[in-house]
């Protein structure tokens, strides 16, 4: 387990997910932001959830992605639902 591991909501497949597209530590999550890391992920995962966005949020303000303020998940929800490939 790296660096990105040891942060909050991210286990094993995340870590993994955000190393294959070039995101090695928690300062590069900070940079690129949760969004811009979950469209990446989204290119090598089709399926990357609402859950995996709030996930990255989390890490990167350092809490579990439940504690994320509402107005937090109302803007990340509207960016998911923009954004994900399987829209119907």
């Amino acid at each position: 387990m790296g660096e990105l591991a040891q942060q909050p909501n991210i286990g094993k497949v995340l870590e993994a997910q955000l190393e294959k597209v070039g995101i090695n530590t928690l300062k590069q999550l900070q940079e690129i932001g949760s969004k811009a890391a979950w469209l990446k992920i989204q290119e090598i995962d089709p399926s990357a959830c609402i859950h995996r966005l709030y996930s990255l949020e989390g890490a990167i303000q350092g809490i579990k992605k439940a504690e994320l303020a509402d107005e937090m998940k109302v803007e990340l929800k509207v960016f998911y639902q923009a954004h994900r490939i399987d829209q119907k």
